[in-house]
């Protein structure tokens, strides 16, 4: 397996297993405005998270799972907002965590575009 490929793969399969393992810190950063609990938002990412890891670590599927996982963290960018409307009033070190959230979203997604071609 490329290599950009195996570390976005183990990325997305990380964060879906957290996800799962261990929702409640996910639970706070689901947008209020989604309709339902947020605990089935959190699973349902997590899932996502672990068939895009799949779908980039195949050869056969990486194209579609690239694209599927510059739209996932595309998708996930409004809990990140959440975060950091959040945290806005939280100590230095936790605002620097969700401040530095917001921008990392470009790179993941050009990483999981580069995967895909």
């Amino acid at each position: 397996m490329r290599r950009d490929a195996a570390g976005l793969a183990a990325l997305l399969a990380t964060t879906g297993v957290l996800h799962l393992a261990v929702p409640k810190p996910f639970d706070r950063i689901v947008p209020r405005s989604l309709p339902g609990s947020p605990r089935t938002w959190t699973y349902l990412s997590g899932v996502a998270e672990l068939a895009v890891a799949a779908a980039v670590a195949h050869p056969r599927t990486r194209r579609a799972g690239g694209l599927a996982a510059a739209a996932l963290f595309a998708a996930v960018f409004p809990a990140n907002v959440t975060m950091a409307a959040d945290w806005r009033r939280a100590s230095p070190a936790r605002r620097a965590i969700a401040y530095g959230r917001l921008p990392l979203q470009a790179p993941l997604i050009a990483w999981a575009w580069r995967v895909s071609r």
